[in-house]
């Protein structure tokens, strides 16, 4: 019998993760046995947890999500420069009984919006929010080298702490202010509110051709979508991106990158 690896997500809550259904397929198709299941722990026994999971030896990884991807970044092993950098990690992979730590969803984005034909190298972007979900993209946008790069926040200081952060990545990043007239060409959304149904809609200019993206995802239209509609066709969940970003965790585990269109199919059909 071949040996089954063991892994998992964790995260609070968590029962609503399509991380299993979407690793369970990957497995199948690449032939590879797994068990990966959901964990729920507390923020005060995150890092008990992490340390128990890899006691065994079957253990192989891990994905972290809400809430914990910052915490994971301060787990001692060896962390990844974009990880190091956002302070997230979203990804741990065990070599020879040591923890690798790794961000894998600036990577599972940048592939979707390139599936969907859309490129910001030269462009204007648009990120709404400036949490953890915003700054774990922000790397890998700045790697695509956009022309301009907005930030809006309900906290402003908030928004500023982030555009200090980056600034000597990018130095065309800033506060979405009343000045900006021209319309962008990507509009990013990593509010949690655009899930919750607070989102609160930004006073913009568009355009057909502007191209909305959720990082949220939900198998609703999510409150951000259902706003971008009315301005553009271009509009869409972050399905993709999650699908995307744990084929590259899957990679990291086993050298291994699937194919995504099955599985996205296969979600789309629940």
């Amino acid at each position: 019998m071949s040996k089954i690896y063991r892994l998992g997500v964790v995260g609070n809550p968590i029962e609503h993760s399509l991380s299993p259904f979407i690793h369970s397929r990957f497995a199948i198709n690449e032939k590879i046995n797994i068990s990966y299941k959901a964990y729920k722990t507390e923020p005060d026994s995150f890092e008990e947890f992490v340390n128990n999971f890899f006691e065994s030896r079957e253990s192989k990884g891990l994905n972290i999500t809400l809430p914990f991807k910052h915490q994971a970044s301060r787990l001692s092993g060896d962390i990844s420069k974009e990880a190091s950098t956002i302070c997230a990690v979203n990804t741990i992979n065990k070599i020879n009984n040591k923890i690798m730590l790794d961000s894998t969803d600036g990577l599972g984005f940048i592939d979707d919006l390139k599936s969907k034909n859309i490129y910001i190298n030269d462009k204007e972007v648009l990120i709404i929010g400036a949490g953890s979900a915003s700054e774990s993209i922000l790397y890998k946008i700045i790697s695509e080298k956009p022309k301009k790069i907005l930030i809006a926040n309900r906290t402003v200081s908030k928004a500023e702490s982030l555009i200090n952060k980056y600034k000597n990545l990018f130095s065309n990043i800033h506060l979405l202010s009343s000045d900006d007239l021209n319309s962008p060409d990507v509009v990013i959304n990593g509010s949690s509110a655009g899930l919750t149904g607070k989102f609160q809609p930004v006073e913009l200019n568009t355009k057909e051709t502007t191209a909305f993206y959720d990082l949220n995802y939900s198998l609703e239209t999510t409150p951000f979508c259902e706003w971008a509609i009315q301005a553009s066709p271009r509009v869409f969940d972050g399905i993709g991106m999650l699908v995307n970003q744990a084929a590259y965790s899957f990679d990291i585990w086993f050298g291994v990158k699937p194919k995504t269109e099955q599985v996205l199919e296969d979600i789309k059909a629940l």
